[in-house]
């Protein structure tokens, strides 16, 4: 009987993991901004590369628009779990880190756009940039 009472909580625990990674990103954004702290700081974070996977997809599909409107996200999304991070002073390696891989990313896609499509991307990679040397420079202050 044990048995099988672990066997349904690791259920339980698995199937709500994975309810978190189906959200949409409407459903992200909504819980985002209504959370406080860590918690928040993960989701900002989490949309922020969802939309970096979207961003090179549309760059890659040629639809320029919908690029540029994840990107957006990105820079955004990214910039806040920065300044949040730095505020509370929770998450800051983390935070560190998962903009350090975005903005990485984010300049191998600028590199493979079109000429004419590259100044959003090189500007949302010096933001990114800029928010994470912030997050440093509180980090080791």
């Amino acid at each position: 009987m044990r048995r099988i009472a672990g066997i349904v909580v690791l259920l339980a625990v698995a199937l709500g993991a994975a309810a978190d990674k189906k959200d949409t990103l409407e459903q992200l954004k909504a819980r985002a901004e209504t959370a406080e702290g860590k918690h928040q700081i993960e989701l900002m974070t989490e949309i922020a590369e969802r939309q970096l996977k979207v961003t090179d997809e549309a760059y890659s599909a040629g639809n320029v628009d919908r690029a540029q409107a994840a990107l957006a996200d990105v820079v955004d999304y990214g910039v806040r779990a920065a300044k949040e991070a730095t505020n509370t002073g929770k998450r800051m390696k983390q935070t560190e880190i998962a903009l350090r891989k975005i903005a990485d990313r984010l300049d191998g896609i600028g590199k493979s756009v079109e000429v004419d499509s590259r100044p959003p991307v090189v500007d949302g990679v010096q933001k990114l940039e800029a928010a994470r040397n912030d997050l440093l420079f509180r980090m080791f202050k």
